[in-house]
């Protein structure tokens, strides 16, 4: 579904910044079913059944964390943390209770929120670069390292595909039949 279809909570501890995503978003055409503190994170997703949470972490992001590690929804969630905390149990947290999420600064462009939410809406994951070094303190061992890895020619053929072409263009620029 369109993310203009799409039905977000906003979650944040503070009322400033729920009013001012909630504000920010349904001026961009975005459904903000409501907006709450995430006392009761749980309950409030389970009554309102968002299709994404937008959630502010704060500027410490544990105690968020430890409320998004208890939820059990499946709803993606679009996680804006603090460039200046730096410590991985916020992403950990929401990379063990979504199978799909977003990791944003708080200071990021409405832009960047969208697209991040768009890409959510498609079932993508997406991480601002500048918090690509969260990803190094998370535990990723949750999937075990792939049983036969690529060879080189299929690295190729992936590297073209990700540049976008199509696979009569990828069977052309190796010299193979398609």
């Amino acid at each position: 579904m369109p993310l203009s279809e799409s039905q977000l909570l906003v979650v944040a501890d503070s009322p400033l910044s729920r009013a001012g995503l909630t504000a920010l978003l349904e001026e961009r055409g975005c459904l903000v079913l409501a907006h709450v503190d995430g006392r009761d994170l749980e309950r409030d997703i389970d009554r309102l059944a968002p299709d994404l949470l937008v959630v502010d972490c704060g500027w410490q992001a544990g105690s968020m964390s430890e409320r998004l590690a208890k939820v059990s929804s499946h709803a993606p969630v679009l996680a804006l943390i603090d460039l200046n905390d730096d410590s991985p149990s916020a992403l950990t947290a929401i990379l063990r209770a979504f199978p799909c999420f977003a990791l944003l600064p708080r200071d990021c462009d409405a832009d960047k929120m969208l697209a991040a939410l768009e890409a959510l809406d498609a079932g993508l994951s997406a991480i601002d670069p500048r918090l690509n070094h969260l990803l190094d303190g998370a535990n990723r061992g949750a999937q075990p390292p792939p049983a036969d890895p690529l060879t080189a020619r299929e690295n190729e053929v992936l590297q073209l595909l990700a540049r976008g072409l199509t696979n009569r263009a990828i069977a052309l620029a190796l010299g193979i039949s398609q």
